[in-house]
C-alpha cells in the first residue's frame, strides 16, 4: 500500500455469509478490525452508526459500491449509514466538496454512482470546479446552483469536518468502514475481500447493538 490506497489481494470475493454465520464468526481485534482510541462521537445516539470512508478517485471504492448497495438493502434497522468523503491528501478535498455540494442540493443519490462511473469507467478527469460544474449540469443540476453550493460556507465547513475525522478515525486506506465511532475496518487490517469487510461490519454492529439492549 502506498499512502491512502490499498489493493485488496486482487479484490478476492468470498461467498456471502448468513447472518448466523457472521455472528458466530471468530473475528478478533487486530486481525479483523481495530479499536479506535479515543472513541469518536456519532451523529445519532439512537442508532449504531456505520461510516463509509471513500474517495471518488479510488478504484477500490468504485468496486466496493455494489457491495455497499446490496448491504443497504438488507442492513438492520438499528444501523445508521453515513458516507464520509475521506481526505488523506489535499487534492482529495475537491471531491469531498463536490459530495457535500450534492448533499446540500439534495442530489447525492443522483450524483454519487454516476460520478464514480464517469471517473473510472469513462476516464474523465473531474478534479476542478469547472469540470465538476459541467458534470453536475449533465446530471440535471443547474450549474449556478452547483457553484453556489460548492463555494458555500456550510459545504466548506463539512469538508473541514471530513478532513478532521479522516485523521481521527485512523483509517489508512479507502474504502474504510467505521462502526459506532469505536471500530475501524479496511482491507489492510483484515487482509480480506469486500464481502468479508461487510461481514465484519455486520458483526461489529450487532455486537454494539447488543450492548445497548
Amino acid at each position: 500500500m502506498k499512502n491512502a490506497m490499498f489493493v485488496l489481494l486482487g479484490v478476492l470475493i468470498f461467498p456471502t455469509m448468513t447472518l448466523a454465520g457472521v455472528l458466530s464468526a471468530n473475528y478478533q481485534e487486530g486481525a479483523a478490525y481495530q479499536i479506535i482510541v479515543p472513541q469518536q462521537p456519532t451523529s445519532n445516539k439512537e442508532k449504531i452508526e456505520v461510516v463509509e470512508l471513500f474517495w471518488y478517485g479510488c478504484p477500490h471504492c468504485h468496486r466496493f459500491e455494489p457491495f455497499v448497495e446490496r448491504w443497504l438493502e438488507s442492513k438492520p434497522d438499528y444501523v445508521e449509514y453515513v458516507r464520509l468523503p475521506a481526505i488523506f491528501r489535499e487534492n482529495w478535498a475537491i471531491h469531498a466538496q463536490a459530495f457535500y455540494a450534492a448533499e446540500a442540493l439534495g442530489v447525492v443519490e443522483e450524483i454519487h454512482k454516476p460520478l464514480f462511473t464517469a471517473i473510472h469507467a469513462h476516464k474523465r478527469k473531474l478534479d476542478s470546479e469547472e469540470s465538476l460544474a459541467e458534470f453536475f449540469a449533465e446530471n440535471g443540476v443547474d450549474k449556478d446552483e452547483f457553484i453556489n453550493a460548492f463555494r458555500s460556507f456550510g459545504v466548506k465547513a463539512k469538508v473541514q469536518h471530513a478532513r478532521v475525522m479522516s485523521r481521527r478515525y485512523g483509517i489508512t486506506g479507502t474504502p474504510g468502514m467505521v462502526v459506532n465511532g469505536k471500530y475501524r475496518v479496511d482491507g489492510n487490517i483484515c487482509n480480506c475481500g469486500f464481502n468479508e469487510i461487510i461481514n465484519i461490519v455486520d458483526f461489529l454492529a450487532q455486537k454494539e447493538h447488543e450492548t445497548t439492549q
